[in-house]
């Protein structure tokens, strides 16, 4: 999970930067991507407000030659967005392995996101846990602000019936299933360490269980209701130009950066709803990436855990994001997109769906069921409900792993736009994905091969049994099969305490996932 979570706070960070630049970018009276009059424009460069001007809406049902060639030519065009990102904000270069030159503006953006998250986790949760009060509630305002906006406009009826009806031909295509399981993985949390480590901060009788239904439902429902304000905007931009939603409807950068602002054009103020977008946009981005950046630092201070690394916790903040930007800077070259894309495929997209299998399964059948339903009665007061302990146990490991086989079996190499990547950056691909997952079997045979034991079957059950000192870290928690046998005395002189002060003072508001039982915190 460190790994992963290291990957995506990577490439995550440059995302976030790119929207800083579009959201600079839009503090102007016209917006730089809304006609094709700039230097960096080609002549198959055509504008959807030249094509309205045209059109008026609507295509008509004769036209001269030369206004017809010049209708047919925009309805075919390249747009002034798709241009403005590829050939100003990126420069991209013909091939990932052509770098170019690093592309200041993208790399000044970039050090602007890494200070602004490293500020909001300077003091770690006490800091963080306020910014995200802001970071995650006030993209709600934003998004219905837009939804207002957009289902009032023309054609936004015929973008939302796009968004709503089922394309049965795709039921059966591993990709959708692998993409709509990297977009639970994502937007959840799971397989990132990012639950584990803001549940750590939880108080030991924390309701998780309520925490992650409300977590689950409210997430489910505002992608769908994000859907509802994209493809609103977006059908009012097809009806404009007298083309099917699919025409102007993207995915991944091509929907954020260059459909829908291409689609805000159109919006009377438009850089005010340019800005508003991006604003939601960068928050957004900056909720995951202090997350992200919290688990790494965390994992580093825990595992360390001397009285020096808890004192400076702050330099280790410091350090993590100063790694983070240095590493991001080839991100931000002429071929830093396509690197960004191979990172998000592969390092962060297919290692999820293994790890989280992984995990179930070693939960469940290793540390076994029972144990795990007991601890989870001993934090909340009551089992995990009938429903949960079938899932955990059969349904999430066979619907991960069917998801896992089916999207090997119909797996195809990755490209952006028309270009393909080569082998050899599809092999750089898997290694990252390899390089996270290869942990779990690599400290396996470590720890089996450090463990007590006769024959290798000794070792092996050993191995797989909870340490000695498994249990919650504080006296007072330790009850049921974790009460110790012989209670100590106050002439022993032990003071039990937790060994990071953070976790003993402040409950992580918000955050969803089981309560951490014991990280020799004594």
């Amino acid at each position: 999970m460190m790994v992963v979570s290291t990957y995506i706070g990577i490439y995550y960070n440059v995302v976030i930067c790119i929207a800083f630049y579009y959201f600079f970018s839009s503090m102007t009276h016209v917006l730089p991507w809304a006609y094709c009059n700039n230097p960096w424009n080609t002549p198959d460069c055509a504008g959807v407000l030249d094509a309205s001007n045209l059109t008026n809406g609507s295509r008509p049902a004769s036209l001269p030659g030369n206004l017809s060639h010049l209708l047919n030519h925009s309805l075919q065009r390249t747009s002034p967005s798709e241009e403005y990102w590829r050939l100003y904000v990126l420069k991209l270069s013909d091939d990932i392995g052509n770098f170019g030159e690093v592309r200041l503006p993208l790399l000044g953006c970039l050090g602007v996101s890494w200070v602004v998250v490293f500020l909001c986790l300077i003091r770690g949760v006490k800091s963080s846990g306020k910014v995200v009060y802001f970071t995650a509630t006030f993209p709600y305002v934003v998004l219905t602000i837009l939804f207002v906006r957009g289902v009032t406009l023309e054609g936004a009826f015929m973008g939302i019936m796009y968004y709503l009806t089922p394309q049965w031909d795709k039921i059966l295509e591993a990709k959708v299933w692998g993409d709509a399981a990297s977009q639970i993985f994502y937007s959840l949390g799971c397989a990132w360490g990012g639950l584990i480590t803001m549940a750590s901060y939880n108080k030991f009788h924390n309701n998780c269980y309520r925490d992650s239904i409300i977590i689950s439902i409210t997430n489910c429902a505002t992608s769908v209701y994000a859907g509802f304000v994209i493809f609103s905007i977006l059908g009012f931009m097809a009806n404009h130009l007298g083309v099917d939603v699919s025409r102007v409807a993207d995915h991944g950068p091509g929907l954020a950066f260059v459909a829908y602002p291409e689609a805000l054009t159109l919006l009377p103020i438009s850089p005010l709803w340019s800005l508003l977008f991006f604003f939601m946009l960068i928050l957004l981005g900056l909720g995951t990436q202090f997350c992200l950046l919290e688990t790494l630092v965390t994992a580093i201070v825990d595992e360390v855990a001397n009285e020096w690394i808890l004192q400076k916790k702050t330099y280790v903040t410091l350090g993590v994001a100063v790694a983070g930007f240095l590493l991001g800077i080839p991100l931000t070259s002429q071929a830093g997109i396509y690197w960004l894309l191979l990172m998000d495929n592969y390092a962060a997209s297919f290692s999820l769906v293994v790890i989280s299998c992984i995990m179930c399964m070693s939960i469940m059948y290793i540390y076994g069921h029972r144990n795990y339903f007991q601890d989870i009665q001993m934090m909340l007061g009551f089992p995990p409900p009938l429903f949960f302990q079938i899932c955990w146990r059969f349904v999430s490991p066979a619907i991960i792993f069917f998801i896992l086989v089916f999207t090997v079996i119909q797996y195809r190499p990755i490209t952006y736009n028309h270009y393909q990547y080569p082998g050899w950056a599809v092999a750089i691909g898997f290694l990252m994905a390899l390089s996270s997952v290869i942990c779990i079997p690599l400290y396996a045979l470590f720890q089996l091969c450090r463990t007590d034991g006769d024959t290798l079957l000794q070792r092996l059950k050993n191995a797989t049994k909870p340490s000695r000192d498994w249990g919650p870290a504080l006296l007072e928690h330790q009850t049921g099969r974790y009460a110790p046998t012989i209670p100590p005395s106050p002439e022993d002189g032990l003071e039990v305490q937790p060994l990071h002060p953070d976790k003993a003072q402040i409950p992580m508001v918000g955050s969803n996932g089981s309560s951490r039982l014991q990280d020799s915190r004594i």
